[in-house]
């Protein structure tokens, strides 16, 4: 099984889009091809599931569907090559890794287990507002190119605003991680500690 994590997302953020959606596309029996591979090896990953118990069989899951879904988006992406379907397959990492980090969050308990899954809610936000930004930056600067320096202007001002509208998910979700991490205390300490938190992200 491949390994999922959002330093993996991140380096593929970058290079999904200054490749500019530069494959070629699949024949129609190159595409079958690869499709049956992704469904047999997802029914060997969830085989080899099987053979284990409780939360490490939970994982093992986890990564098996995340990793079929993250293959289907790739083959699409293969088979049409376009910004949109190299988001997608952007995307589809950042829920396979949400949902397997997640997972792992049952390892732990109480408050432990809130805050690492609200850590896992907050890495998945930043990879999807990342592609996002990328996407329509991606979009923006490819309509400039195509029309007058009046929209090459409005495009500049469209990713100035999808970074703005990505930067304030990306606030709210840190906020919420450290909130929770502030319930794991009593009286004075967590009141202390929520005040520190609204500050620190303007809330």
């Amino acid at each position: 099984m491949r390994n999922l994590n959002t330093t993996a997302i991140a380096v593929a953020i970058g290079l999904v889009f200054s490749a500019g959606a530069m494959a070629q596309s699949l024949s129609r029996s190159d595409y079958e091809a690869e499709e049956a591979r992704i469904a047999d090896a997802y029914k060997s990953d969830k085989a080899e599931c099987n053979s284990q118990s409780g939360n490490k069989k939970d994982i093992c899951i986890a990564e098996a569907k995340g990793n079929e879904k993250i293959a289907k988006a790739e083959l699409e992406a293969r088979a049409e090559p376009s910004a949109k379907n190299d988001y997608n397959v952007l995307i589809a990492m950042a829920d396979a890794d949400y949902r397997v980090s997640k997972e792992k969050c049952n390892d732990q308990e109480a408050n432990a287990r809130d805050v690492c899954i609200k850590e896992a809610k907050a890495a998945e936000t930043r990879a999807k507002a990342e592609a996002e930004v990328r996407m329509k930056t991606w979009k923006a600067d490819k309509s400039a190119e195509e029309t007058s320096a009046e929209a090459s202007m409005q495009a500049k001002e469209d990713g100035i605003d999808a970074r703005q509208d990505a930067a304030r998910e990306i606030i709210d979700a840190d906020y919420a991680v450290a909130i929770e991490k502030c319930d794991a205390m009593d009286g004075d300490v967590k009141a202390r500690c929520v005040d520190a938190a609204k500050a620190k992200f303007n809330q």
